[in-house]
């Protein structure tokens, strides 16, 4: 394994925690909230509170079934780690997450952020799906996604079982990845301007203000082409401008069937979060960050959500800008 390869995580005794509870209403009642206020951005919705399926299954494959079990949203670093120069000691391990949040020993952790740039000695995006027990990975069903230096096309991959770092920034869902009753949202037809989690957070936003509810899961793009980026590898010039970052990052439309994963708060309990962020993997090779759909006619999303009970901040950056946050 060469030195980079094998380069060491941040120690968990030296991550800071920062810890705030939610708001968590009834799943009947967000229901019936995105229920009535979805049909602005779709011409068809339909919202139910229903017991989870099992994810394991095609089309998730997810690394548990469910999604239930002591919720709670984890916001890891943040940007300013990335931007303007990135800052390559920001290297964490996902299987002591669970323990920083405080989790009862089992944790499935799902979600979009940076992944190990040191095993492809490239900086890549992650898309985390992984079941940690006693602070050992058991089952890691993690993509990536890379720029290609030859053509440009974006790579996509899965990890090794024994890899779970996760670098400079992410955004997951982690519970205990047991069956409940979750909320069911499947909607066609975008006739909004705003994205589909953007939409829902929209929604949540109208009624809650400032009470931050959290949720996260998985969402299916079944239908329809999607705008996403892939990081190529890290800028050597300081990026300081939202036209800067545009410019560096790799955009592509990628064909449905999208599998995303990742989390949505509501609004920002004055935490310098990023208040949503999936990433999406596929059986066909495409992989990335999730803006939005490309063919709102065509659009078909079908997701399943669980609300977190808490949100904990890990290695929150001491400065931050609004650069990338989005």
């Amino acid at each position: 394994m060469s030195q980079i390869e094998n380069m060491s995580v941040i120690p968990e005794s030296e991550v800071p925690v920062q810890k705030k509870s939610l708001h968590v209403p009834q799943l009947s009642e967000i229901t019936d909230v995105l229920q009535s206020g979805l049909p602005s951005y779709f011409s068809e919705v339909q919202v139910r509170t229903v017991d989870c399926p099992d994810l394991t299954q095609e089309p998730f494959t997810l690394a548990c079934e469910g999604l239930g079990g002591n919720a709670r949203l984890l916001d890891v670093g943040g940007p300013p780690y990335l931007l303007p120069l990135v800052q390559r000691q920001k290297l964490y391990d996902m299987s002591y997450f669970g323990s920083l949040s405080e989790m009862p020993g089992r944790s499935f952790i799902i979600g979009a952020g940076a992944g190990p740039w040191p095993y492809y000695n490239t900086n890549c995006e992650m898309i985390a799906n992984l079941l940690v027990e006693s602070k050992v990975p058991t089952v890691n069903q993690t993509w990536t996604a890379r720029v290609s230096t030859v053509d440009g096309s974006c790579i996509a991959a899965q990890v090794p079982a024994n890899e779970s770092r996760n670098a400079l920034l992410g955004n997951f869902y982690c519970s205990e990845g047991l069956p409940g009753q979750v909320i069911e949202i499947e909607c066609k037809n975008r006739i909004g301007v705003d994205d589909f989690i953007a939409s829902i957070r929209n929604v949540l936003k109208n009624k809650y203000g400032n009470l931050p509810v959290g949720m996260g899961g998985v969402f299916v793009m079944k239908a329809g082409m999607a705008r996403q980026h892939v990081m190529p590898d890290f800028s050597t010039v300081p990026l300081e401008t939202d036209d800067e970052l545009n410019n560096w990052l790799r955009f592509y439309e990628m064909s449905a069937p999208l599998v995303a994963l990742g989390t949505l708060i509501s609004t920002d309990p004055n935490m310098d979060l990023r208040v949503q962020h999936f990433h999406s993997f596929s059986n066909h090779g495409e992989a990335g960050h999730y803006h939005n759909d490309t063919q709102p006619e065509n659009a078909h999303y079908l997701a399943y959500l669980g609300v977190a009970d808490y949100i904990y901040r890990l290695d929150r950056p001491l400065v931050t800008h609004q650069v990338g946050r989005d």
